[in-house]
């Protein structure tokens, strides 16, 4: 029986407006305008045209900035996080300097602590040390000094108005200090909390280059007739957005924003699922385990010469890394791994719980077509069906382990899961058909 629509509660609210991923969207969205079309638009600017499209890795930091601006202001100025309580802020203390340098002094030895630490992690992990994360260690290495010396006056304003002042930063600085009681669990909060900023920071820094200049330095009007060309042109774009967000959302977690780290995963197969999927740990490709496309080629070639089905399978890929983009953008400041950092429910959230996984499951088995083998191979086709839905396997694994994690943190998760379960249009769905399932094995 079909249930009527007044009788469907409402949804639980989200701590991030769709607002803030959008004008995220459109201020980068403008930013990559201007780079691709800088030769046309200089001569009008008195610059020098020359210089072609800005394709280069300045340019794609750049395209940060104008991802970041925007959604600060809004969620300041708009959304007025900053007076939220979750912040941890009561800008009404306004406590003396001198009631907190001591706090604030233990608490910067934690910080200060914590950035050599990261620093000789990414010294000794060599491969830190490739091409591939040059940029990144350049950034980082750039960013070092200014840092450290502006960590003061924040720490010191930020202490003046903080609630509890002793957060998990304070407990780590109390155990290096050792003059003060500290709690074991906070430390080991704020641990957690860096291990995933620094290593995700630092390879989101990395991949931002190479998608933004593939996107920026292209010639849009080559693509419009070819649905493959087309495709891989909108799918590098969607990319583009998901890529520049999310390193948006890794460096600014900050508690002024309400986009603090509240928790990192305290679970090792949360931390032994989500790292399985990034390198150096991947086992899904570059002769990986689970390497799926052995023999293999895309869909293009599988269905050259159909031009329907190759504009249809255009579609449909385009809008799976649409939704996966979505996902990502829908967080606005708050995008990270493994994290703890409010509830989102709008977007695709409000269909369902992990729409990222989804779209980009179904998109690698769109787009990879695993059992059609070029070496005819059956074993091949096997192999590669398997393992793909191995890869699949991984990401519901991953999927279950944050859902633990959430569900233990807050109670307007559980709310927002409850909700999904019984009324979300692809959630609910699946809840059903498992519970079917699973009454006939039993």
């Amino acid at each position: 029986m079909t249930v009527p629509a007044h009788a469907v509660p409402p949804r639980p609210s989200s701590d991030v407006s769709s607002a803030v991923g959008l004008v995220g969207a459109l201020g980068l969205c403008g930013w990559i305008l201007l780079c691709h079309f800088y030769p046309e638009i200089a001569p009008l600017l008195g610059l020098d045209p020359a210089r072609g499209r800005l394709t280069g890795p300045n340019a794609a930091l750049m395209g940060l900035v104008a991802a970041a601006l925007p959604m600060v202001l809004w969620s300041v100025l708009v959304d007025k996080v900053h007076l939220r309580p979750s912040t941890g802020i009561d800008w009404s203390l306004k406590r003396q300097l001198g009631d907190v340098i001591d706090i604030s002094i233990t608490k910067l030895a934690g910080l200060w602590a914590t950035w050599v630490l990261i620093g000789c992690l990414y010294a000794l992990g060599r491969w830190y040390w490739n091409e591939f994360y040059a940029i990144s260690m350049q950034v980082l290495t750039a960013v070092m000094v200014p840092v450290f010396f502006l960590s003061v006056p924040y720490v010191l304003w930020l202490d003046r108005v903080l609630v509890e002042p002793k957060d998990a930063s304070w407990h780590f600085g109390a155990m290096l200090v050792g003059r003060e009681a500290y709690d074991p669990d906070k430390v080991r909060i704020h641990l957690r909390a860096w291990a995933v900023k620094g290593f995700f920071t630092a390879f989101m820094i990395a991949i931002v280059p190479a998608g933004f200049a593939d996107l920026v330095g292209r010639n849009w009007s080559e693509f419009v007739h070819d649905p493959v060309l087309l495709a891989g042109l909108l799918i590098t774009m969607m990319f583009v957005f998901d890529e520049q967000i999310g390193t948006v959302g890794y460096i600014l977690t900050m508690k002024p924003l309400d986009a603090q780290i509240r928790s990192a995963n305290p679970y090792l197969a949360g931390w032994v699922a989500a790292l399985m999927c990034y390198p150096p740990f991947q086992v899904m490709q570059g002769g990986g385990p689970l390497q799926y496309d052995i023999n293999t080629r895309d869909w293009a070639f599988w269905f050259a010469g159909n031009a329907p089905l190759l504009w249809i399978w255009a579609a449909l890929l385009v809008t799976l890394t649409g939704i996966y983009a979505w996902a990502t953008v829908v967080f606005g400041i708050r995008f990270s791994n493994l994290t703890y950092r409010g509830v989102i429910t709008v977007g695709p959230y409000a269909y369902t719980r992990h729409p990222a996984y989804l779209s980009k499951n179904a998109f690698w088995w769109l787009a990879t077509l695993p059992f059609l083998v070029t070496s005819g191979s059956m074993a091949d086709a096997i192999r590669n069906t398997f393992f793909l839905g191995c890869v699949s396997a991984v990401y519901y694994w991953r999927a279950r382990t944050e859902e633990k994690h959430l569900l233990a943190e807050d109670p307007k998760y559980r709310a927002y899961y409850n909700w999904m379960q019984q009324h979300g249009v692809i959630t609910a769905r699946l809840a059903r058909l498992g519970q079917v399932l699973h009454r006939r094995r039993g």
